[in-house]
């Protein structure tokens, strides 16, 4: 790959995830503060992310890889972006923002997929080339945070009472304009399946169903399915719950998750090869439980220090379970179905699984609300504890041991 070319696909992920990463994480504090909305509501909002999860493959499937350039796509759908993020910004109740922000995640899902088909189409060495395009999301995601809690303070306690957060909206479709006009300037990216039919069995991935059949592998299935339950509750609460404790920077201190992501994906081939699936799996789990009873019983004292552990502790948990549940797929899967079993897994775990979590959390931060703008956060952080604990001691006493090739 040409150095030219891996500075554009460098430039186009570093967008990508600096649009996502500019007012995902914020978004609780912004329904909370400039909205007044409920944790259902809140829930709602968030959920949309799942429903965008469930119908970015029927856009993928059915218009990307069979009509148009990947790249046109995606600079279209980042465009469509760039006006709903615009109008997302002007919302002043939660029934203006909630149609604008479903669209947008119907736009936005499907563009995860379309930076990877953009990149994997350039690479001659997909697995050696890759993470050096990737790590350029993550750089974006970190920058995004940085800018709002370090630049212009926007998550500050001050500035969130005077509804400040709004402007991250406004960053974000500027990016997002950006990033799709450049899409056009992106090497082309031709639809790989033009002129062959497709189902709605090979979009979903129901072809992989029969891979249930394999006790293992069904259980697996479930638990991350479940494990995606307090999974939502960390997306939706982490920022309302840092600047609802007072704590300055906050959207700074959220993006250590993504630091800790990168060092324990490092770290993850050789607990992988050393331990083996199962422990791997459940250390991740382990580390789910750990981290909300940590932000249960930490404060901004003298137990500061706990929260933040708790949020370093996201590496732990979305490396060691969900990397490894990708890498397990994908060797219980074989050549033929692998695709299918990966699109299987993911409709199930961000569309489905945490469809039901954001609805909980919600549900859950609702009837922990002391007075209002007050939550009692003990109280909501311990359900997602447990509940991740449960899973474990499921998964620990169902799954039997088997050897799995750590596979980058």
């Amino acid at each position: 790959m040409k150095k030219s070319t891996q500075a554009q696909l460098s430039v186009m992920m570093f967008l990508e995830f600096f649009i996502w990463g500019g007012w995902f994480v914020t978004l609780g504090s912004f329904l909370g503060n400039n909205l007044n909305a409920t944790g259902a509501e809140t829930g709602m909002a968030y959920s949309t992310q799942s429903w965008g999860a469930i119908i970015a493959p029927f856009i993928i499937g059915l218009i990307a890889d069979r009509f148009f350039n990947a790249e046109k796509i995606l600079g279209v759908l980042h465009l469509v972006g760039a006006v709903l993020m615009y109008q997302m910004s002007q919302a002043t109740d939660f029934t203006f923002f909630y149609p604008y922000i479903l669209g947008y995640m119907i736009m936005f899902m499907p563009t995860l997929a379309l930076v990877n088909s953009v990149s994997f189409n350039q690479m001659t060495n997909p697995t050696k080339e890759f993470p050096f395009v990737r790590v350029f999301g993550t750089i974006g995601w970190i920058v995004a945070g940085s800018i709002i809690s370090l630049v212009f303070k926007w998550d500050s306690i001050e500035n969130i009472g005077q509804g400040m957060l709004s402007n991250t909206f406004l960053m974000v479709a500027v990016a997002s304009a950006i990033l799709g006009i450049f899409s056009f300037t992106l090497p082309k990216t031709p639809p790989v399946a033009k002129g062959e039919k497709v189902t709605i069995s090979d979009i979903l991935g129901l072809e992989a169903l029969k891979l249930l059949k394999d006790r293992n592998f069904l259980i697996f299935f479930i638990s991350s399915v479940l494990i995606c339950i307090p999974l939502a509750f960390y997306y939706q609460n982490i920022s309302l719950f840092l600047t609802e404790s007072k704590v300055e920077n906050s959207t700074t201190w959220a993006s250590l998750g993504q630091f800790s992501e990168v060092l324990f994906m490092l770290l993850l081939p050789f607990f992988f090869t050393k331990y083996g699936f199962k422990k791997t799996i459940l250390f991740g789990m382990l580390a789910w439980g750990v981290r909300y009873l940590l932000f249960a019983f930490g404060d901004t004292g003298d137990l500061f220090f706990m929260l933040v552990m708790g949020i370093v502790l996201h590496g732990i948990c979305y490396d060691f379970f969900f990397v490894s549940g990708q890498i397990y797929t994908d060797s219980k899967a074989g050549d033929k179905i692998k695709s299918a079993a990966q699109g299987l897994i993911t409709l199930a775990t961000y569309g489905i699984g945490m469809l039901v979590g954001f609805w909980i959390a919600g549900q859950i931060a609702d009837k922990h609300v002391i007075n209002e703008g007050v939550h009692n956060w003990q109280g909501i952080w311990t359900f997602p504890a447990i509940f991740a604990f449960v899973v474990m001691a499921l998964f620990a006493l169902f799954f039997k041991e088997e050897k799995i090739e750590y596979k980058a």
